[in-house]
Formats: structure tokens, C-alpha cells, sequence
């Protein structure tokens, strides 16, 4: 089984040209694999047997994101699910507890990076399941937001395209021209 092989726990994977030019850097064989596509590639092998935990994005994208999984993969056992905006740390302590209760073989978590990863860390402390963090994935799926067209993923520009229809995130790729600048100087 492929899925198998890629996934450890929480699956580490070159989800943007970055990563992909810093596994290069070290003399790795790397290849970009979207996140809001592996995802999808794991519920299909898994939903008939597994069982799946969702956290992330509004309220409104996430009740939608589980009624389009379970309308796209009939009998799908999702244990639970909840948004992202986790305001304290009695949310986040009951929904640890409530993922340790409900003991879901699959935890995908959108909330972005780094909070997702931190988020699975604590979980992963109490739980063993595969997790992978998904950042804006549930909303690509919903078609809250519109994945860029195939030319700029294909040229390894989609975060130019993302930044084009999300100004806001200028501070977010900000930091990945330092940390492209840092890969090619060989400081990464």
C-alpha cells in the first residue's frame, strides 16, 4: 500500500518549492506534493477502514468540508470535528480529550503553520495516529478558495498566484523569500 510508505506518524512532506529546493540543497531527491491533494489521496485509501478526525477553519467550512467528505466517500467514518480557532487552553484541553476519547485513526489539521504542527505535537503525545497538517486545504476543497490554475502550479509560481488573490498574506511569503534566500546561501 502506497499510503503506507509515506505516511510516519505525522507525514513530513515538500508541500512548496521551498522545501523542495532545501531537500535539493542537502542532495535529496525531493518532488512537490500539494497538501490539499495528498490529503485527499489518504481518505480514498483509508476511508473504508479507518476512522478521521478533522480540525480547522470556520465553523462554516468545516461542517461543509464533512458534509462533502461524506457525500464523496459514502460510509466514511469520521469520529469528529471542529474549526480552528482554538481561544484557549480549555478548548484546546477538551479537544485533545475528546480526540484521546474518540481514538481516530487519521487527524487532519488546518489550521496553518506553525500552529497545526504544534497542535499535533500535543496531540501525538496522547493519541498515536497519523496527522498531517493541511493549511488551507478544507477551504480548496469546499471551494471557499480557488486553488490556482494548473500554468502557475505547473511553474512553481502558486504562491505568486495565492498572494495575487490574498494580498494579505505579503507577510507570510515574506518570510519564504528569506527562507529561499537563506537555501540558496547555504545557510538552510
Amino acid at each position: 500500500d502506497q499510503t503506507k510508505e509515506i505516511i510516519n506518524n505525522n507525514i513530513g512532506y515538500c508541500d512548496g518549492t521551498g522545501a523542495v529546493m532545501a531537500m535539493k540543497s542537502y542532495g535529496r531527491k525531493a518532488v512537490k506534493i500539494a497538501g490539499c491533494e495528498l490529503w485527499l489521496k489518504i481518505v480514498a485509501a483509508k476511508y473504508k477502514d479507518s476512522s478521521f478526525y478533522l480540525v480547522g477553519s470556520t465553523q462554516e467550512v468545516i461542517e461543509k468540508t464533512v458534509s462533502q467528505l461524506r457525500n464523496d466517500f459514502p460510509g466514511i467514518n469520521i469520529a469528529g470535528y471542529r474549526n480552528g480557532y482554538i481561544r484557549t487552553e480549555e478548548e484546546k484541553a477538551a479537544l485533545i480529550d475528546d480526540i484521546v476519547a474518540k481514538k481516530p485513526d487519521v487527524v487532519f489539521v488546518a489550521m496553518g503553520s506553525p500552529k497545526q504542527e504544534l497542535l499535533m505535537g500535543e496531540i501525538q503525545k496522547r493519541h498515536p495516529a497519523i496527522y498531517q497538517g493541511l493549511g488551507g486545504s478544507f477551504d480548496v476543497y469546499t471551494g471557499n478558495v480557488k486553488r490556482a490554475p494548473q500554468w502557475w502550479i505547473d511553474h512553481n509560481v502558486e504562491f505568486a498566484y495565492r498572494l495575487v488573490k490574498q494580498p494579505s498574506r505579503i507577510k507570510r511569503q515574506i518570510f519564504l523569500v528569506k527562507f529561499l534566500a537563506m537555501v540558496k546561501l547555504g545557510r538552510i
